[in-house]
């Protein structure tokens, strides 16, 4: 966390709103730009998430907008899915690599018309895109200042949209885009987040960005609408198994030592990898890699007690055998989860391992060996995430 020094940070389309109702005064830095690390307590943003709306500032996000008539050719050799199969409308996850099939970020792709994409992503990678798209009659365009976007995540989200006039919002299908006018601008409605629970993004002109924050907690305050900072994201990301660039893999680019990024396959990604497509970045290195098999493995464990595992070494045998990426004890699922890279061999379903845990207690560092299972899938994902007509109150 950061001491809030607006002369030093840039402010979203927001922050006039934000920063109102930032009773902690607790501040992160994204990507240069000021935003909260909690609004009021840790916990009853996390459960307006869980039980409620909870509102997230997510502009600082990078966001590259990608046209022309080789668009869709350029970004199909650019990440690992293809691209080929994105509709007009919808949105899809995907990686992009390097030459040598190491992972430079992770992100959403917004198929907007015909030969218009938004690119969303964490790293700022404008340099290697242009390289990229050298041979293809492309424009990318960094629009990241130029759209404003709050995430409303929950499950009272769709009616607070509905109680703010989009009709029709419970039949938008999940990863579906829908545009509503808004103030003479266009609202732009994603159903897509970072929560895994049921949830829209909102992207806009951000000389509106006022007026939809007003807007929509004025619709909101009926269904338990809260603004939500960054500790309560990464709480509700967690539960939910999603990987965050910077903390769970590091960005090939970003790299200094030798070994430290890992391959789609090595994060467990490899559904998005699409080898019958034509040549993307990475493609032979990660065919090579298939066929010898990956030094890593990314698992989710269940660990015993309820000290989280962050930062901690796994054993086994008493042998190290990987690290925690990120942990935390998560109130819904009622577990103890971490994600862990750990040596290929053992990150079989139902290994059992140890985590080397570390925590302060009365002014001493304490060490707990708490037991951890290798489960199968995340321990929250809640069917309203994908029932359509999705659910309104």
């Amino acid at each position: 966390m950061i001491q809030h020094n607006e002369s030093m940070m840039l402010q979203t389309p927001f922050h006039s709103r934000v920063a109102a109702a930032c009773e902690t005064n607790k501040w992160d830095n994204w990507k240069g730009y000021t935003t909260p690390n909690s609004y009021t307590e840790l916990e009853q943003e996390y459960f307006a998430i869980r039980n409620s709306a909870g509102v997230f500032d997510l502009s600082p996000m990078t966001k590259y907008r990608i046209s022309g008539p080789d668009s869709e050719a350029f970004l199909n050799r650019l990440v690992t899915r293809d691209v080929r199969k994105l509709e007009v409308g919808r949105v899809a996850y995907s990686v992009w690599c390097n030459e040598a099939g190491q992972v430079m970020d992770d992100g959403t792709i917004f198929h907007l018309a015909k030969n218009d994409y938004r690119l969303c992503a964490y790293t700022r990678m404008m340099d290697w895109m242009m390289w990229s798209a050298l041979g293809f009659d492309v424009r990318i365009e960094d629009e990241t200042a130029e759209v404003a976007a709050l995430a409303i995540q929950g499950p009272t989200s769709c009616s607070v949209l509905k109680a703010l006039g989009l009709k029709e919002l419970e039949t938008l299908r999940p990863f579906g885009i829908r545009e509503y006018p808004f103030e003479q601008v266009t609202l732009t409605v994603s159903r897509t987040g970072f929560t895994g629970d049921l949830g829209y993004e909102l992207w806009i002109d951000p000389a509106k960005a006022e007026a939809l924050w007003d807007q929509l907690f004025a619709s909101g305050k009926d269904f338990g609408i809260l603004p939500i900072g960054g500790a309560a994201l990464e709480l509700a990301r967690v539960e939910a198994g999603f990987l965050q660039a910077g903390v769970d893999f590091v960005p090939a680019e970003d790299a200094v030592r030798q070994g430290r990024t890992r391959s789609p396959f090595e994060l467990g990604l490899d559904w998005l990898v699409s080898f019958d497509k034509p040549v993307f970045n990475g493609r032979r290195a990660l065919q090579e890699e298939k066929k010898k098999g990956s030094r890593y493995c990314f698992v989710y464990l269940d660990v015993e007690g309820n000290k989280p595992a962050e930062h901690s070494f796994i054993l086994k045998n008493k042998k190290e055998v990987g690290t925690v990426t990120s942990a935390a004890w998560c109130p819904t699922a009622k577990s103890n989860i971490a994600f862990a890279q750990i040596d290929a061999a053992y990150g079989n379903i139902g290994e059992e391992l140890v985590a080397e845990i570390y925590y302060q207690r009365e002014l001493k560092w304490t060490k707990v060996l708490a037991k951890c299972t290798v489960i199968e899938n995340v321990v929250f994902s809640p069917p309203r995430r994908r029932q359509t007509p999705a659910v309104s109150f």
